[in-house]
């Protein structure tokens, strides 16, 4: 019986050689030169690297407002405002939203960041803003008939709305800060120097947010209407919009 099992071991050993001796490894195989045809691709099949597109530096647009002035204009074809309120019309309106500034999206009650922005879904944060504010200042420089053909262009550099949190407990201030330059629109030189706005505006809380939103008083509809409102008083009154004082909220976004 020993002596069958040593056969027996002995044939197994032989087999398994016998098969790892004709197999030889890839690796220690000989490179072979492939023909330059055999590695061409078919016409119309040949792989091209895909180009990845740059994120631009600042999220902008510009609108051209003659269309829109038209549509403000009553039967007679004449502006809603009385000829001689502004000292302007205005062309075209350029807001820039450089991505340079931080968004927050943590639900704090004061998160740190340049925008904070919820009302729209999850998404590019700096294009949201810009529409926001460009619909807004579009809006506010459509009805101004004045002699002096402008060019607005807006930088923002602050637009900071409420979270979460704070939209249904606290409330605070929507801080809104941006630069303004004012173009002729012939030459593209400044008109007057550029100048920082800052367009605070008291931001609902808890019930009150409740019942606004309820009547469409939305945040984007409050601030759109209120920066309209800025952008008009700013082209209209020598002294330019004034900034609204709104106690510890607005003393807390400014520390």
């Amino acid at each position: 019986m020993k002596s069958m099992r040593l056969i027996l071991l002995m044939g197994l050993g032989l087999t398994v050689s016998a098969c790892a001796a004709v197999d030889v490894p890839t690796r220690n195989a000989p490179y072979e030169q492939l023909p330059d045809g055999a590695v061409a691709a078919p016409a119309g099949y040949e792989l091209t690297q895909a180009e990845r597109q740059p994120i631009p530096a600042v999220a902008s647009g510009q609108v051209e407002i003659s269309a829109t002035r038209a549509a403000t204009s009553d039967a007679s074809g004449a502006l809603s405002v009385v000829p001689g309120q502004a000292p302007v019309s205005v062309n075209s309106v350029t807001v820039l939203v450089p991505r340079s500034l931080k968004v927050s999206e943590a639900n704090r009650y004061l998160p740190r960041g340049d925008i904070v922005w919820r009302e729209d879904p999850i998404g590019d944060r700096h294009a949201q803003v810009q529409k926001i504010v460009q619909d807004a200042i579009v809006r506010g420089v459509t009805p101004l008939n004045g002699p002096v053909s402008a060019e607005v262009v807006i930088q923002v550099k602050r637009f900071h709305a409420l979270t979460e949190k704070a939209r249904y407990t606290t409330g605070g201030v929507h801080s809104i800060t941006f630069d303004l330059a004012l173009k002729n629109a012939k030459t593209g030189e400044l008109l007057v120097p550029v100048r920082e706005v800052r367009a605070d505006l008291d931001a609902f809380g808890g019930q009150q947010a409740l019942q606004a939103e309820a009547r469409g008083l939305t945040q984007k509809v409050r601030i759109t209407n209120h920066l309209a409102e800025v952008i008009r008083q700013e082209l209209t009154n020598p002294e330019g919009y004034k900034n609204a004082s709104l106690g510890f909220f607005q003393m807390l976004n400014n520390i």
